[in-house]
């Protein structure tokens, strides 16, 4: 089964294996965030400005939490991979057992303390006061479901590391459907407002879940466990952390400069937050494709490092920044003539100030998306390379960044520095990774070349 998905892009065009390998991506990643936007656009429809403003509040904060849970449940399904790799399915079982056990551990700590300190986060944020308990009422009820988010991202893991993308893929577009299904239901019907678009959130994760939990049961024998195989083991405890906690890390670092950004924008006002949640919102959807580079990077230079082909990396990073620059400029022509348009998706078409607000916002971050291509692209090529501490350094930059802008810039210059924000991370991020990416060639290159003198 795993052979039969994998793809060897170690041979052939460099750019007709890209696009190959990049096309799938793009539409699992559309999905996500078409999941991600719904609970968004329905709320502001429905519920008006000072609700969709609420939800929007929420969303570093959200991030941070709920991307080092996802983070943590990749870096869990990494050693399940390479036992499965291997052959050795006793090992694997016994990965799969303690990863469980761990995302027990993790979920029931994280539960207690994000929701005991929720309310005082959103305070320290200085959320406005017109916005605070919806703003309360959503962010509770998507941190008590912290486990349904571990259930999720761990099993849909486990199912890809066996081989099998297209199902989680399934199993996602499913959650998508059942949400719009349980918002509409949730808010329209129950009248439960913004917290009602949270219950339809977990909820429908949890029913994609337990779905993923019966397809494993049923597709995958190698997974029976036997007798001793649920036994908590130090060593593979120890391994699991190494491999997940790193890269949860790694979207929350990101997630800490939108943190204090978020707290910057929360003391412009309710109608401030509320077009940055619907740029934001759009903005994030038209970004897809740069997940989808990435991820696509990380396989191709994987791959050709391991088979020494530095030269093909280069060659493979050229034509992914070509792809990318394409979409860069043909995003901003849409965002530039058509964003506002876009932004009544989540926004009243009588509140004109916002839409606005939400197309400036667009068009300053689009007019910038060539240094969000070379983000993506170059950061996921190092780590597809094996230099990740690098490429979470660039996270780093993005946290100053955001950071400077939202303590400094935001105070004085108001809304459009919060606009500015992203592409200031973007350039700082750049700025670091270039030059990393450089260093990282060379020695790469003279690892190689020594390589014949038996060093």
């Amino acid at each position: 089964m795993g052979k039969s998905t994998t793809k060897d892009m170690t041979e052939g065009s460099p750019l007709k294996l890209i696009l190959q390998f990049f096309i799938p991506m793009f539409f699992g990643m559309l999905f996500q965030q078409f999941y991600n936007m719904m609970d968004t656009i329905i709320v502001g429809k429905a519920l008006g400005v000072n609700a969709l403003a609420a939800v929007g509040a929420t969303g570093s904060i959200n991030f941070m939490i709920i991307g080092f849970c996802m983070g943590v449940c990749s870096g869990f399904a990494i050693p399940v991979a390479q036992r499965f790799g291997a052959g050795d399915y006793h090992a694997l079982r016994k990965y799969v057992a303690n990863s469980v056990w761990l995302s027990v551990l993790f979920s029931s700590v994280m539960t207690v303390v994000v929701c005991v300190l929720c309310r005082q986060i959103l305070l320290w944020m200085r959320t406005p006061e017109d916005i605070l308990d919806g703003a309360y009422s959503y962010i509770f009820v998507i941190f008590l479901g912290i486990p349904v988010t571990y259930l999720y991202n761990l099993l849909s893991g486990i199912i890809r590391s066996l081989g099998d993308s297209k199902s989680p893929l399934v199993f996602l577009v499913f959650s998508s459907l059942l949400n719009i299904a349980l918002d509409l239901f949730m808010i329209l019907v129950l009248g439960l407002g913004v917290a009602g678009a949270a219950y339809a959130t977990v909820i429908a994760q949890g029913i994609s879940g337990v779905l993923c939990l019966i397809y494993i049961k049923k597709k995958f024998a190698v997974l029976k466990m036997e007798k001793g195989e649920w036994k908590w083991e130090r060593s593979y405890v120890l391994h699991l952390c190494n491999m997940g906690i790193p890269m949860g890390l790694q979207y929350s670092i990101t997630a800490i400069g939108s943190v204090i950004l978020q707290t910057a924008v929360n003391t412009l006002g309710s109608m401030a937050v509320a077009a940055v949640t619907a740029g934001s919102k759009v903005g994030m959807f038209f970004a897809c494709p740069y997940d989808a580079m990435g991820a696509t990077m990380t396989t191709y230079a994987g791959q050709n490092v391991g088979a020494g082909k530095i030269k093909r990396v280069s060659a493979g990073l050229k034509a992914c920044c070509v792809i990318g620059f394409i979409y860069s400029v043909a995003a901003f022509l849409v965002l530039y003539f058509f964003g506002e348009q876009i932004s009544r998706l989540f926004v009243d078409a009588a509140e004109q100030e916002i839409l606005h607000n939400s197309w400036l916002f667009l068009v300053i971050n689009s007019a910038f998306y060539i240094l969000l291509a070379l983000v993506n692209i170059v950061r996921f090529t190092i780590q597809g390379m094996g230099f990740s501490r690098l490429a979470i350094l660039a996270g780093v930059c993005e946290m100053v960044a955001r950071s400077l802008v939202g303590m400094l810039f935001v105070p004085v210059f108001g809304y459009v520095a919060a606009c500015c924000a992203s592409p200031v991370a973007w350039l700082f991020a750049d700025a670091f990774l270039i030059p990393a990416y450089i260093f990282v060639s060379r020695k790469l290159k003279e690892k190689i070349e020594d390589a014949p003198r038996g060093q």
